[in-house]
């Protein structure tokens, strides 16, 4: 424990990696590199899986995806076969450092940090993030603050529309004025709202990172030296560390900053047809001829024969058909684990294109978290060990495949995001080997002299 701060500002990026921050290939960023030389910064060890959500709802909660529910965008709501949910701000339960901030009496802003709509009261103000369907909804609270702020700043830029697209020209446009709409808003709120805490969420940086990394990254299988978009990762990064400059001016040398991101990315070097794979297996079963390729939520699926099936994204989810647990479920359940035995080392036996091992990693959920609520995938899947992305869809002549079957997209997530935070403590002057995800919140409760919850599973940084 340290010197206690009046306040805490706490600016997300979204998927922001460590190689271009402090590492080897870090851009110049003067405002980020001063609050590094001011406090302690390291690599950030994000959860499993590591993707937005549950990552940010993990971070302000200190509570690992299986104690939260919560195991991605998508989840299952029961053990039916098409009883899919979208974790909104509905599916966390445990309180949030806000709520907990509330219960003292401190005062929170909170803008566009994910899975925050539907809103839900606070002792403060906030704003939904980019789960919000669109701007007609009440995506603030208190309402009248929507109101407020479409008149002061302008309409409320939710997401980067799009953002899978060939179009690099217009989408890259949007993603600028996705930033610059965020940071005008932090500006706004920062200025006029008496805060204890203020967090913050700036999506854009994932959205370049997908749409763009094959440009930046010589290590990317599609990769052109002196391409039109070389410096753009860049450029992006650097216009950021400007906006971050303008958001300081308006705190003092007492606030707390954290600059903090929820996992890192890495380029992708193709995609493994998860269902396609189950299938050849004789895992999954049709009741139909494919002609073309097929989302498998849309295909005919036998059950009476198949035992697993899979979802796709930037890592592999496989749920297996249970006798007794699903609704025509064939897997014994006396055997379950012998299965789930058996297609881990299958998995993780893979060959990629050339042969060689792919460098799968399979986990069960019971293996990764404290407790496993909620319906859990029955594996986790990292193909190459997070190089290749899952891919759901089912119709493709190969188990490998370059085309992402949700449009163009350049790299997958990476398990290390950043972390620099400036505060009045004896951690000034430290460098991390790494942070984990979960210790963020106790040591922002330590900052600002408020009790941490028991059941929080991280600790103080020290």
């Amino acid at each position: 424990m340290g010197n206690r701060s009046k306040r805490l500002l706490v600016i997300g990026l979204d998927c922001a990696t460590p190689q271009f921050v402090f590492g080897p290939e870090r851009f110049e960023l003067p405002n980020l590199a001063r609050l590094m030389s001011e406090g302690c910064w390291g690599p950030m060890q994000t959860c499993h899986p590591p993707i937005t959500v549950p990552a940010w709802a993990v971070m302000m909660s200190s509570k690992d995806p299986g104690t939260l529910g919560v195991y991605g965008f998508r989840n299952r709501a029961d053990y039916s076969y098409n009883g899919m949910t979208t974790a909104n701000a509905a599916a966390i339960k445990e309180p949030r450092l806000w709520d907990i901030l509330s219960q003292h009496g401190k005062k929170s802003v909170v803008l566009a940090v994910p899975q925050t709509y539907p809103v839900k009261p606070v002792n403060g103000w906030l704003v939904g993030g980019f789960l919000t369907p669109d701007t007609k909804t009440a995506y603030t609270y208190p309402k009248s603050l929507k109101t407020e702020l479409e008149r002061e700043v302008g309409e409320y830029i939710i997401d980067v529309k799009d953002f899978r697209t060939e179009d690099r020209h217009g989408l890259l446009k949007r993603i600028y004025a996705l930033m610059e709409n965020r940071f005008a808003q932090a500006e706004y709120l920062i200025r006029t709202r008496p805060w204890d805490f203020f967090m913050m969420v700036e999506m854009g940086v994932d959205r370049l990172h997908h749409a763009f990394w094959r440009f930046t990254d010589p290590s990317h299988p599609l990769f052109e030296p002196d391409n039109e978009f070389r410096a753009v990762i860049r450029d992006y990064y650097q216009a950021v560390d400007r906006r971050i400059g303008n958001l300081l001016q308006h705190v003092d040398e007492d606030t707390a900053i954290l600059v903090v991101s929820d996992h890192g990315a890495r380029a992708m070097h193709g995609g493994v047809c998860l269902n396609e794979w189950l299938m050849r297996q004789g895992y999954l079963v049709l009741q139909e001829t494919l002609e073309g390729r097929k989302r498998i939520e849309d295909c005919s699926i036998d059950w009476s024969r198949t035992r697993a099936w899979g979802s796709g994204g930037y890592y592999g989810r496989i749920f297996f058909n249970v006798e007794g647990r699903e609704p025509n479920g064939v897997v014994p359940a006396a055997s379950y684990e012998a299965f789930r035995s058996k297609m881990i080392e299958e998995i993780e036996g893979m060959k990629g294109p050339d042969g060689s091992l792919l460098g799968n990693k399979v986990y069960r959920p019971q293996e990764l978290y404290a407790n496993v609520r909620g319906i859990a995938p029955d594996l986790f899947v990292y193909f190459g060990n997070l190089a290749w992305r899952s891919v759901g869809s089912v119709g493709f002549s190969d188990v490998f495949t370059f085309e992402n079957d949700t449009g163009p997209d350049d790299a997958d997530h990476d398990f290390h995001g950043i972390f620099i935070l400036r505060d009045a403590s004896a951690r000034t002057g430290k460098v991390y080997p790494v942070v984990n995800i979960l210790d963020i919140a106790p040591t922002l409760l330590d900052i600002l002299g408020v009790p941490i919850p028991s059941d929080m599973q991280g600790r103080v940084l020290q």
